[in-house]
């Protein structure tokens, strides 16, 4: 098995032919159509479960269920997953997960045709999805590094984070479109051809093994040396924390959207579907603005300004009196929020070794997961003083926040020396295997 990564040779492109030139990379095209279809899949059936949920149950407490069911196994084996990805063949973990996702896709289509469904069964589906998704989420992302290598990974991830941010918005758009025209078990069949299209996509993909010449580990091993690598390498641990502080703040006002729109601006439904448009579509914008200009070096630069441009604008949104002027505020502060995400990840994704990729990815899921968690506060303070308070204090807090860290962090503002390849730790320097040994031996 080959461990030499071999990039297919790409032309540099301008303007704004740079912004797809991931593309011309023929593995890349089947990830990323894999992807597209997945996460469209995925995306649409969360309607589509939600509507079954309440149907069986007439219940809203139903809908908390499913969703629970899919968040917590996700946190708590996100870093087994990117254990076992740094173990095996990445390509074939990926077809694995995901056919066992249509195996129970299809058993919950048999059960509505047969009219057996019940809520158990839905719970059991989503808890499954919740087990497979920490395993083939970081192979997924290590595989694209594989790939394209560090030149085209900011572009590419710029891509890949425009797909999802698409998948988003107009899956659940187009799922409710289907349950109303075709029927809910037609537009069930409709995302089990799009799963089986991602499978198709996945494995025209070439295979992505580990380094055979690293040292066998126990499961416990190989997490510590992850959590250890984290620990050590202090740009890494700087981007990962300074990542935690919008995911904690500023991304919950996302669930306080239905509250903006029934109780402050009073447009009710339609209003909250445009609230939630617009910000999909900023998430689209950003992902397209890195992907244009995905080659920047100044990247701790860039995440300090849109960071602090994400809090600004997202204070404003709380703070004004008519939802029209909200929309494009909304809109904005969510191009602000994509190209910092982007730009974060990307950063981490130049700076770890492949020997700890897909642990390191695993360990940037559960920071993702812990959003609900910031919830929490938010939704208690919008409770205790109304949501445009609440909103607006924990952009106010950001921005502070984020200001301190990048003052504070010598760490973080070297990250762009770190990439570049000077005043590098020494444990970055190493190859795959050596860092292995160097883990070891402590």
């Amino acid at each position: 098995m080959a461990t030499v990564r071999e990039y297919e040779a790409v032309p540099r492109q301008a303007g704004w032919r740079a912004a797809t030139a991931s593309l011309g990379y023929g593995q890349f095209r089947w990830i990323f159509a894999s992807n597209m279809a997945f996460f469209f899949a995925m995306n649409g059936q969360f309607i589509v479960r939600s509507y079954l949920a309440f149907k069986l149950t007439d219940s809203a407490f139903a809908l908390g269920m499913v969703n629970l069911a899919v968040a917590i196994p996700m946190l708590l084996i996100s870093p087994f997953g990117g254990v076992v990805a740094d173990r095996v063949e990445k390509r074939k973990l990926i077809l694995v997960g995901q056919a066992f996702l249509i195996v129970s896709e299809l058993f919950i289509l048999s059960m509505l045709i047969t009219e057996q469904l019940e809520l158990w069964h839905l719970l059991a589906t989503v808890f499954l999805m919740g087990v497979i998704f920490p395993f083939i989420m970081p192979a997924r992302q290590a595989i694209v590094v594989n790939i394209v290598g560090r030149d085209g990974l900011g572009n590419a991830m710029a891509l890949q984070m425009g797909g999802m941010n698409a998948a988003r918005v107009a899956g659940p758009v187009f799922a409710g479109f289907l349950l109303s025209f075709i029927g809910v078990q037609w537009t069930y069949g409709l995302a089990l051809i799009l799963y089986f299209t991602a499978l198709a996509a996945m494995s025209r993909v070439s295979p992505s093994y580990p380094d055979p010449d690293r040292e066998p580990k126990s499961v416990m091993g190989d997490l510590t040396d992850g959590f250890r690598y984290v620990w050590s390498d202090k740009p890494v641990r700087a981007l990962m924390a300074l990542s935690i502080v919008p995911i904690l703040l500023a991304m919950p006002f996302q669930t306080l959207l239905v509250v903006f729109a029934e109780d402050v601006w009073d447009v009710g439904s339609t209003g909250l579907g445009i609230l939630q448009a617009a910000a999909g579509f900023g998430g689209i914008l950003g992902s397209v603005f890195v992907a244009w200009r995905g080659d920047s070096k100044r990247r701790v630069r860039i995440m300090l300004s849109t960071l602090l441009a994400f809090g600004g604008t997202l204070f404003l949104f709380a703070i004004s009196p008519w939802f029209l002027l909200a929309l494009p505020l909304v809109l904005i502060s969510d191009v602000f929020a994509s190209i910092f995400t982007t730009v974060n990840s990307t950063a981490i994704q130049l700076l770890i070794p492949d020997a700890v990729r897909g642990r390191v990815m695993s360990l940037m899921m559960m920071t993702f997961g812990l959003t609900p968690l910031g919830t929490v506060p938010v939704s208690a303070a919008a409770q205790a003083w109304g949501a445009p308070v609440a909103v607006a204090g924990a952009s106010a807090l950001m921005l502070v926040l984020a200001g301190a860290f990048f003052l504070l962090s010598r760490s973080l503002r070297g990250a762009d020396s770190a990439i570049a390849g000077q005043e590098t730790p020494a444990t970055r320097r190493l190859e795959a295997r050596e860092y292995e040994a160097g883990a070891a031996a402590g």
